[in-house]
């Protein structure tokens, strides 16, 4: 019987923590899914571009082996900026 009392007594802690898993995982991808809404997931933490077709929020600098700067606004819905039908320039 102890056995038992044992197994079940791991079974609902595991429950519990599983809960709480989706719980927090739940509030990470609210989070998310606000986010996207405002922010393109090609910028970087260095506001560089990282997609591989063109936007029209890119702005390339004269050294060609760098990233572009990500000039769009984090207010604005991104989305309609891309052109996913061509491919990006190589300056």
């Amino acid at each position: 019987m102890n056995n038992d009392n044992s197994s079940a007594k791991n079974k609902k802690n595991l429950e519990k923590s599983l809960t709480r898993l989706y719980d927090i995982y739940k509030d990470i991808s609210f989070n998310a899914d606000e986010i996207s809404k405002y922010r393109c997931p090609y910028k970087n933490a260095q506001s560089k571009c990282t997609a591989n077709f063109q936007c029209r929020n890119q702005y390339f600098q004269k050294n060609d082996k760098e990233l572009a700067i990500c000039t769009g606004s984090d207010k604005l819905d991104y989305r309609s900026a891309w052109n996913v039908d061509q491919h990006i320039k190589n300056h």
